[in-house]
C-alpha cells in the first residue's frame, strides 16, 4: 500500500479532533501579522509557551491548529504540493513523519542562534529538531504497591506478572501500536533494545493486557487503582499527571528507558517563515525550554537550562540507561509497510500466545 495512501485511510478512519484556537497580538493591533501553527499538542498545554512567546513578540498574533499528527504531515505534503500556503511551524510527535518532511523536501532549513550548540542527535541539517525530552516508563498504582517497591526493569516486570498471576490479570496496560504512532515507535525500539522483548509481550498477552490509543485513558485507570501497572507510558504525561495525583507512580527502568522528542520544523511552503523561525527560535531558548520544563512537565533540551527536569542532568544521573531517539533518515524504516505490518503481526501472535 502507497504511504500517502495509508495516511489518507488512517485519517479518514480516525475521529477528527481538529481545533483550532486563535491568540490575540497583545498590542492589540489591527494589522498584526498572525503566526500559524500546526500541532499535535493540545492546546492547553501549549498555552504557556505561547503566552512567553507572545511576550517576547506582542506584535504577533497566533493561530494554533491542534491535529492529529498524519493530519499534519497530510496538510503540509498537500498545501506544498499544491503551490499554497503551508504553517510556519509543524511541530509533532511523530517523529518519523516529520523527519520524512525533512527528508523528502517539505521543510526549509533554520540556522538558529543555538543550531551549533544543539545536541547533534537533536538536529537533522539544522532542519528538524527535537525540542524536548520525553522517556518511555512504567507507570503504577501506588498503593498497590505499599508493600513491595513496583517492578524497575523488564525482567522484574515479567516475574511480577508471573507471581501475582489471577490478582493483576486485566489491570495492566500499553498503547496499542496499531493505532498509537508513539506507540509503535516504542515497541520498534525494544525490538532493537531488548533481544527477549517478545517474552514480555507473550507476558503482557497471557496477564490480559489492555490496549490503549492514548496516555490519558492509562493514566485515568491507574490514578483510580483499575490497573496496577502501565508499560512504556509517556513520560511527559505521566509525570504531569503524577505531579497532580499521589496515586499515581512513575519508574524509569533501569536496564534501558526509551527517550522520545517531538520535533519542530519550518516547512517548505510556510507563508511566514521568518516567523515560524522566530518561535523555533522562542521554543529552543532557555526561556522557552525553561517554561517547558517548569508548566508542561517535560525535559528540556536546551544545554544551558539547569535542573532535574533536563536533558543534560537525566543523562549526566542515569548515563547509558537512556537511550534516546536519534533525529535521522533512520527513523523512517518502519514507514516501509511491509516491516511494519510484520511487527504488528508478530505482536498480534504474541499477545495471543498461551
Amino acid at each position: 500500500m502507497r504511504l500517502a495512501l495509508l495516511f489518507a485511510l488512517i485519517s479518514l478512519a480516525a475521529p477528527a479532533r481538529a481545533e483550532v484556537t486563535v491568540f490575540p497580538a497583545l498590542n492589540a493591533v489591527a494589522d498584526a501579522r498572525t503566526l500559524v501553527v500546526y500541532s499535535s499538542l493540545d492546546a492547553p498545554l501549549a498555552k504557556p509557551m505561547i503566552d512567553g512567546f507572545q511576550k517576547a513578540n506582542p506584535d504577533v498574533a497566533v493561530r494554533y491548529e491542534d491535529l492529529l499528527t498524519t493530519e499534519i504531515y497530510d496538510r503540509v505534503v498537500a498545501e506544498t504540493d499544491a503551490g499554497k500556503g503551508s504553517a510556519d511551524i509543524a511541530f509533532s510527535s511523530a517523529m518519523d513523519l516529520q523527519v520524512k518532511l525533512a527528508n523528502d523536501g517539505y521543510a526549509q532549513e533554520s540556522r538558529l542562534p543555538l543550531s551549533g550548540r544543539w545536541p547533534r542527535w537533536a538536529n537533522w541539517r539544522d532542519t528538524a529538531y527535537a525540542l524536548t525530552f520525553e522517556p518511555a516508563v512504567f507507570v503504577y498504582h501506588k498503593p498497590s504497591f505499599a508493600d513491595a517497591p513496583p517492578p524497575a526493569t523488564r525482567g522484574q516486570f515479567v516475574d511480577f506478572l508471573k507471581a501475582q498471576g489471577d490478582k493483576v490479570y486485566g489491570r495492566i496496560a500499553t498503547y496499542d501500536i496499531e493505532r498509537s504512532g508513539v506507540g509503535f515507535m516504542f515497541m520498534a525500539r525494544d525490538q532493537e533494545q531488548y533481544p527477549d522483548i517478545w517474552s514480555v509481550i507473550r507476558t503482557m498477552g497471557a496477564a490480559g493486557v489492555k490496549l490503549y490509543s492514548t496516555s490519558g485513558a492509562i493514566l485515568e485507570r491507574i490514578a483510580d487503582g483499575r490497573f496496577v501497572l502501565g508499560y512504556n507510558i509517556l513520560g511527559s504525561y505521566a509525570a504531569d499527571w503524577a505531579a497532580r495525583d499521589p496515586n499515581v507512580g512513575v519508574v524509569l527502568p533501569k536496564d534501558y528507558t526509551v527517550v522520545m522528542s517531538r520535533i519542530g520544523l519550518v516547512p517548505k511552503a510556510a507563508r511566514s517563515p521568518d516567523l515560524g523561525r522566530r518561535y523555533l527560535e522562542y521554543f529552543m531558548s532557555a526561556e522557552g525550554q525553561t517554561v517547558m520544563a517548569r508548566q508542561l512537565h517535560i525535559a528540556a533540551v536546551n544545554p544551558d537550562v539547569s535542573g532535574d527536569n533536563t536533558a543534560n542532568r537525566m543523562q549526566q544521573v542515569l548515563g547509558g540507561q537512556l537511550r534516546p531517539v536519534p533525529v535521522s533518515p533512520g527513523l523512517m524504516v518502519y514507514l516501509d509497510q511491509v516491516k511494519r505490518s510484520r511487527v504488528i503481526q508478530r505482536w498480534n501472535e504474541a499477545l495471543r500466545s498461551p
